[in-house]
């Protein structure tokens, strides 16, 4: 029984007069041509990524192909159908990557994701691709959504497999784990807590329930005017979501904090270059 096969690209202009030809490339990407084009594909195994990101792919929403592509997980170790876990790439200004588990946002990349991953912003696009951080020509790094989970960074050299980052690493990168006003926090024992930030307390009677617990929540000690703010400067801090947020990525850091200033609805802001990690 046939599961795919030419005839269902008849409705993408398909000129029948001429031969078509389906090839492996020596990136991996398998692709249907004419004949007598090396360069324009109709179709591409790129465009429908698996688990697993090579060199040369790209995930997130190509606007001219209207594809929105992703990493999808496997069943389990043995089970190559598909999982409960999604890697998926936000959209909004300053994208991130996003885990997610049966649809549910679990986990979402902090700044040493952008030192391995090449991040494009554009109308036609909001594309993450792996960068070439290797002068070894016999290496190759791919990026795979695990079964269980994880995101993982390996680097192939030769028959040698390396594992160069693994993510989640701990308690802290659940998403937004330790709720509103609040920061993960390691203590010298290693362990993990949450802490309110200066200027904030437990409440006692604000509760924020959720599925699985209920957990109090941090809320500013006194009020003053909207306009004398104090700026604490908090390192390691991954960049909250976009999505309710002001970007200006063209503005310097003096800048923003004066707009943040002068702005009653603004609490925090930012450095936008992941590249440096943020603030």
């Amino acid at each position: 029984r046939s599961v795919w096969n030419t005839t269902n690209l008849i409705n993408h202009n398909i000129n029948i007069n001429e031969s078509l030809v389906a090839e492996l490339l020596d990136n991996g990407n398998f692709v249907l041509r004419y004949s007598n084009s090396k360069s324009f594909f109709l179709w591409e195994s790129f465009d429908y990524p698996t688990d697993t990101l090579l060199p040369g792919m790209k995930l997130g929403w190509d606007c001219n192909k209207k594809l929105n592509k992703n990493l999808t997980s496997w069943k389990s170790l043995k089970d190559p159908s598909s999982g409960s876990y999604v890697f998926a790439i936000e959209t909004w200004k300053v994208s991130h990557g996003l885990i997610l588990d049966q649809g549910q946002l679990r986990y979402r990349t902090d700044s040493t994701y952008s030192s391995f991953m090449n991040i494009t912003e554009t109308e036609e696009e909001v594309s993450h691709s792996l960068k070439n951080n290797t002068t070894n020509v016999s290496s190759i790094s791919i990026l795979q959504m695990t079964y269980i989970g994880s995101l993982r960074l390996m680097e192939l050299v030769g028959e040698e497999m390396h594992i160069k980052l693994y993510y989640p690493n701990d308690f802290c990168d659940i998403y937004n784990v330790c709720g509103d006003n609040s920061y993960c926090n390691f203590n010298n024992k290693g362990r993990q807590n949450c802490l309110c930030i200066e200027g904030f307390q437990l409440g006692h009677d604000q509760y924020v329930s959720s599925l699985t617990k209920t957990k109090k929540r941090c809320v500013k000690k006194s009020y003053s005017s909207c306009h004398k703010k104090e700026f604490k400067k908090m390192k390691n801090m991954k960049l909250p979501d976009t999505q309710y947020t002001t970007v200006e990525t063209k503005v310097g850091f003096e800048e923003c904090q004066k707009k943040c200033v002068m702005s009653c609805n603004c609490t925090a802001f930012a450095n936008v270059d992941m590249g440096t990690g943020g603030l």
